[in-house]
């Protein structure tokens, strides 16, 4: 027993005078930005159009993806209560175009203004309006942004007008917000949303030709989806190149699906 427990103290003294192993520590240096290649736009009236290049900090990177899975995420969810029947009325979701809402939002300044048709749940996201707030308001909860009576496509938020019921009824209201911004003389811009299925509306046409006569600071925008309720564009309009259709207005037809390019 003497013998083992010498042996045991003459092993632990040989460790404590052996010196420390070294200890490798491995760093990382992470790019804060990285330079990306963007589809060119075509174009309408214009001589040169956007860049072709742009560069994204990590930061924005991590921002607009958090954004964009926040949407997608909410629109299941809320597909899911539509069909337990928690969620009543009218459901207008916007899964697949969540590249539109947020790269919109962060293209354009804080005081800028937005108004849109009946697919709003993800405009309504961006501006600050939280997840909780609009599912709350799809459920019909009071306290919410149009006390539970505005439902899919009535919700409303700083500087955003709202989804609209009435098809293509918003784009002469975009005008009449981008005609209030330059009576005000305010250095604000409107961005008016529009889908496809409203690009024939008679309505859309008479606000281009009051913007483009009054100069209004307007920038009307068509998310075109190819589908309006069910129909193609094919089958809805002899011409589907919506960039073209303001005529005297300069266009971009952009890829809907790059949120950089958006």
């Amino acid at each position: 027993m003497r013998k083992m427990l010498a042996a045991v103290s003459r092993v632990l003294a040989g460790a404590a005078q052996k010196p420390a192993s070294r200890v490798l520590v491995v760093s990382r240096n992470f790019a804060n930005d990285a330079t990306f290649e963007i589809k060119k736009c075509d174009l309408h009236q214009l001589e040169e159009g956007p860049p072709v290049t742009t560069v994204l900090t990590r930061e924005d990177g991590l921002k607009y993806y958090r954004m964009m899975q926040t949407v997608r995420r909410m629109e299941l969810k809320a597909d899911q209560l539509y069909k337990q029947k928690i969620i009543r009325g009218f459901c207008h979701l916007c899964d697949g175009q969540e590249a539109c809402c947020v790269g919109l939002e962060a293209g354009i300044n804080p005081t800028d203004h937005l108004i849109t048709a009946y697919r709003a749940h993800g405009f309504t996201f961006t501006p600050g309006l939280s997840v909780r707030e609009i599912l709350a308001e799809l459920t019909g909860l009071r306290g919410v942004c149009a006390k539970g009576k505005g439902g899919s496509m009535h919700m409303y938020a700083k500087n955003f007008y709202g989804g609209n019921g009435i098809v293509g009824a918003q784009v002469p209201l975009g005008a009449g917000i981008a005609l209030a911004c330059k009576y005000n003389g305010k250095d604000e811009v409107c961005l008016t949303l529009y889908g496809d299925g409203a690009a024939n509306q008679g309505q859309i046409f008479e606000a281009y030709n009051m913007a483009a006569l009054w100069k209004l600071p307007c920038i009307f925008i068509c998310e075109n989806n190819r589908y309006g309720m069910g129909t193609s564009v094919e089958r809805a309009a002899a011409s589907t190149d919506y960039y073209k259709r303001g005529d005297f207005i300069p266009g971009l037809r952009v890829d809907g699906m790059d949120i950089l390019c958006v």
